[in-house]
This record gives structure tokens, sequence and C-alpha cells, in this order.
């Protein structure tokens, strides 16, 4: 992003959550946004840039924004395993995200997103945000319900102790 920011004609106003890493040297980089302060970000953006995470998509996409999505690749060190490729190239074959594995990649997306921000805007639904929030409720209650329900299973292990001398086992 500072590369790209430092040869993009204009002021550019950014906001950046950066987590962990090195602080780029650009204005608007932080280490993290408060979820309140994030969705406010995302509402008042003409771009939304995130890694593959599918909350982070769902959120950006519920604001209006067709995300451009860099996913954490695993060969970078920076993820475990590949589940953000896997999941945002799955995304982006459909079409729900602009995705981007390199950095010319992004460097163009950005571009085009510069000049015709409603590239990357999709229908704002808050009514489908309210509704997978009522889903999702719904299965936490399903899985309480089963787990209050369900009897206790028998340990495995039992208490023994040797017998004193003297005295007898009882079983």
């Amino acid at each position: 992003m500072a590369q790209w920011h430092a040869q993009a004609a204009g002021p550019i106003g950014l906001t950046m959550q950066h987590g962990h890493t090195t602080a780029p040297q650009l204005s608007g980089a932080v280490p993290f946004l408060g979820h309140d302060a994030l969705q406010q970000a995302m509402i008042d953006a003409d771009l939304v840039v995130c890694h593959g995470g599918p909350a982070t998509i769902l959120e950006a996409r519920r604001h209006g924004h067709l995300p451009i999505v860099v996913p954490r690749d695993p060969a970078r060190g920076e993820h475990v395993d590949n589940h953000q490729l896997l999941f945002a190239r799955r995304l982006g074959a459909a079409g729900l995200v602009a995705l981007c594995e390199t950095r010319e990649a992004l460097h163009d997306a950005l571009a085009a997103g510069l000049a015709d921000p409603s590239r990357y805007a999709v229908a704002a639904d808050p009514e489908a945000h309210e509704a997978r929030r009522a889903a999702v409720a719904r299965v936490g209650q399903i899985v309480d319900d089963l787990v209050a329900r369900s009897t206790p299973r028998p340990s495995r292990w039992r208490a023994w102790s040797r017998p004193r001398p003297g005295t007898e086992e009882i079983r």
C-alpha cells in the first residue's frame, strides 16, 4: 500500500489497520481499530481493501462495497495455512470479491477503483445481515438445547487405591 500510495496521483486519504506488523509510513495507519471504528471506516470509505477473512468480507459487502481482497499467504509466513487463499479464490470466481493475489493486481484494482469507485460497489443489504444474525442465534440455541439434553457420559477413569496391609479390598 505504501508503494502504491507514493505513486498515486493526488491526495488520497487512507485508514489502514496494520495489526502487529511494522507500521507503514502512511498517514492514517493504525495498529488496530475497534469494531465500531472499523464499521465506520467501511461506511465512510470509497474502497475497502481487506484480507481474506470471511467476517471482514461480509462486513464490507454489508456496507455496500465489493471488497478488494488480498488473502494472507502462508508461503510468505502471513498465516498458518491456505484457508484464506482458498476462500478468497472461491468468492473471486463467484464475483463476490475482487481478488488480488499479486502486488500488480492490487495496484491495478486500486487504480480502477479511483477512476470509478462504483466499480467496487454493491447494493448494501442490512436486512440480510440481520437474517444471518438471527440464523446464527438459532443455531446457537439448537446447540445449547442439544448439550443441555445430552446425558453425562460415565467417566473412563475411576479412583483406585491399593489396600492397606491388613485390610480387605472392597469393590
